[in-house]
């Protein structure tokens, strides 16, 4: 048993300076990730920090018609908001596709942010791993990869991060609010992620003692249209093989909005930028589709066995655009 300091925070700001920016110290949400990883020995906190009773449980409108998610709301009450069904559907559909329904219950917007890989040698103490013990090397390069990165990785790391909400709002251009010792900012969900480069062990651009207060969500695009689509070895519940998330919409016969996340190919979720670029202004076609989507995988870099992630990607995304490109835009919001 390894002991160590329970704090049950009644403010973000108590909170934080229980944290003390410390490596050691750590926000408790659901638990539903750090917990496992206290039981395995991979964290070993000093403190933890329990924030899931902070006032950060709300779903609301504000004035400019954005939606602010609090840190603490649990994952299946946020997929089932009446405001995040309608407007955002491809953020419901993503929390859905993810866990079971226990853990949706239990897990926070927050902590799904922040939940780590489930790469096997991170989570095994006996085997190398540099995300968890800077240096020592990365067991998957050679070993078993099949549900490893294709896109971004390097020759520190090749795990992927596994979340379905965090590929949804990164395709929704949502921004993560923190609050942390220097005060309040925030970060565009699309970039709060990092690739590992040469320190794989930093999975996030959060400041030590940050403290995840809510996502924004800003008002969809008139017009749009979105989804997301899953891949995965077991229908009921499983971590993805490789995911996209896309907010479509179609003004006279082209592509005027488009925004596409992949999920599963990579450190964070993987903004499709150059596919986007790509499909702006072009004909809503298969052709225009696949094409813009090559373009976009044609940088993976697969590994001895996970070259299947390629067009698996490639098909989700297709078929995705296609079908959102003959789904009728919602009414305009009166």
């Amino acid at each position: 048993m390894k002991s160590f300091m329970y704090v049950r925070a009644h403010s973000v700001d108590e909170a934080t300076a229980a944290h003390a920016g410390r490596a050691t110290s750590r926000y408790l949400g659901g638990g539903t990730n750090l917990v496992d990883l206290m039981k395995l020995g991979v964290e070993r906190p000093r403190t933890l920090i329990d924030v899931s009773r902070l006032p950060l449980d709300a779903v609301e409108e504000l004035a400019d018609g954005s939606v602010r998610a609090g840190a603490t709301v649990r994952n299946s009450d946020l997929a089932a908001h009446p405001l995040i069904r309608e407007r955002y559907p491809v953020l419901s559909q993503a929390l859905l596709a993810g866990a079971s329904g226990q853990l949706r219950n239990m897990a926070t917007t927050g902590g799904n942010l922040l939940q780590r890989t489930r790469c096997p040698y991170f989570q095994d103490l006996g085997k190398p791993c540099n995300k968890r013990e800077p240096g020592t090397g990365c067991g998957a390069r050679e070993g078993v990869h099949r549900d490893h990165a294709v896109l971004g990785h390097s020759a520190q790391c090749i795990a992927t991060h596994p979340s379905d909400m965090a590929v949804a709002l990164a395709a929704l251009d949502a921004r993560v609010e923190l609050q942390g010792a220097r005060g309040a900012r925030t970060l565009p969900a699309a970039e709060f992620h990092r690739l590992p480069g040469e320190s794989p062990e930093r999975d996030t651009e959060i400041a030590p003692g940050e403290l995840i207060t809510g996502v924004l969500l800003p008002p969809p695009p008139p017009g749009t249209v979105s989804a997301y689509r899953k891949a995965r070895d077991r229908a009921s519940y499983a971590f993805a093989l490789a995911s996209v998330a896309v907010v479509l919409g179609v003004r006279d016969g082209a592509v005027d909005e488009v925004r596409i996340a992949f999920g599963a190919l990579a450190h964070r979720p993987w903004r499709a930028r150059r596919a986007e670029q790509a499909l702006h202004g072009a004909a809503p076609s298969q052709e225009a589709f696949a094409g813009a989507v090559e373009a976009e995988l044609a940088e993976a870099l697969p590994l001895r066995d996970n070259a299947y992630k390629v067009r698996l990607a490639r098909n989700l995304a297709c078929d995705v655009l296609r079908r959102l490109a003959a789904t009728p835009a919602p009414p305009a919001a009166p």
